[in-house]
C-alpha cells in the first residue's frame, strides 16, 4: 500500500514536472565520424551549457536528438532538421511555437564567441517565451 502511495506522489510530480516545461532546445545531432563528432559534441555541449546556466530545467530543457534514430523522424521532418540544426519550442497553453536559431550556432562554430552566442541565444530563449 505504502508503495502504491509512494508511485502516485511521484508519478504526480514528474506530471507536474512536465507540465511546468514551457521551452525545449532539441539540438540535431548525426552519427558522424571522429574528428567531426568530436567538434559536434563541443558545439553541443556549448549550447548546452548555456541553457543550463542561464534557465532552471523546470522552464527551458535542452534535449538532444538523434538524426539516426527512427523514433525522432517526425521531429526531423517538422523542423527540417540536418546535423547541428538547434531549434526553441515553446509551448504556450495549447500552442506550440518554434524557432530556429541554427544560424547563431553556426556563427558561433565559425568564430567561437562565447558573450556573443549567449547574450544572442538566451536572448531568443527569452523572446520565444513570451
Amino acid at each position: 500500500m505504502k508503495k502504491t502511495g509512494l508511485f502516485l506522489v511521484a508519478s504526480m510530480l514528474i506530471g507536474l514536472a512536465t507540465f511546468a516545461q514551457k521551452t525545449e532546445v532539441l539540438y540535431f545531432k548525426a552519427d558522424l565520424a571522429c574528428c567531426q563528432a568530436r567538434a559536434c559534441n563541443a558545439l553541443e555541449g556549448d549550447v548546452k551549457a548555456v541553457v543550463e546556466k542561464n534557465f532552471n530545467g523546470e522552464t527551458v530543457v535542452f534535449k538532444e536528438i538523434k538524426l539516426a534514430d527512427p523514433n525522432n523522424k517526425e521531429l526531423i521532418e517538422k523542423y527540417n532538421a540536418k546535423s547541428q540544426t538547434v531549434v526553441i519550442v515553446t509551448h504556450k497553453k495549447k500552442k506550440e511555437t518554434f524557432v530556429d536559431v541554427t544560424d547563431i550556432v553556426r556563427n558561433y562554430s565559425r568564430f567561437k564567441n562565447k558573450e556573443e552566442l549567449e547574450k544572442n541565444f538566451v536572448a531568443k530563449i527569452n523572446e520565444s517565451m513570451k
